[in-house]
């Protein structure tokens, strides 16, 4: 299938050729905490139908933005990943979420939540703390590890080792701190 284009010579329109599609940037959210499996995709972007989801992927990977590779015994399971191209969209990411916290709201009762979802506002909170370091961050059951650097913060699956910060928050106050409700620091 041809992808459509905006056919307009500027570097937004070429960008949003590749990621403009809806739930494109979603796929990213998700594959930056790590390599996530089609049926962990699927099951967390609520909504989006099997092939919608398959379409998104290939189209993903055929521009440069995620690869696909084979792991576990005898190469048995699937994995998604970001490319290069792909981890530089984390910027573009953290914006969309620095912008897009002053129209969360209240959660209507038909909005479905992960907690990972908040791993980029959680980010931002936790160098408040955490200047630099690493830090492990569980929301009930979901382990989310940071790693603060001079060059930035990136968050990923599972606990760190050894982090120089780890704190334990249910989802209602990682919902608040996330939303800039509630101050980390006093959370602690």
């Amino acid at each position: 299938m041809s992808r459509r284009s905006y056919d307009h010579y500027c570097t937004v329109s070429r960008a949003l050729d590749i990621v403009g599609d809806r739930w494109n940037l979603l796929v990213v959210r998700e594959l930056c905490s790590g390599p996530r499996r089609y049926s962990d995709l699927f099951a967390d972007l609520p909504g989006i139908s099997t092939d919608v989801l398959a379409a998104r992927l290939k189209d993903l990977e055929r521009d440069g933005i995620l690869t696909r590779r084979r792991v576990g015994p005898r190469a048995a399971t699937a994995v998604y990943e970001l490319t290069e191209a792909g981890t530089a969209l984390r910027p573009a990411l953290d914006a969309l979420s620095i912008w897009g916290t002053q129209l969360l709201g209240d959660r209507r009762p038909t909005d479905a939540v992960r907690a990972h979802w908040f791993a980029l506002p959680l980010g931002r909170a936790v160098t408040e703390l955490l200047p630099s370091g690493t830090a492990t961050v569980h929301i009930g059951e979901t382990t989310l590890h940071y790693v603060i650097t001079e060059a930035g913060i990136t968050h990923h699956d599972g606990p760190a080792t050894a982090p120089d910060l780890e704190l334990h928050l249910d989802l209602a106050t990682a919902t608040d701190v996330a939303t800039g409700a509630r101050a980390l620091a006093d959370v602690r």
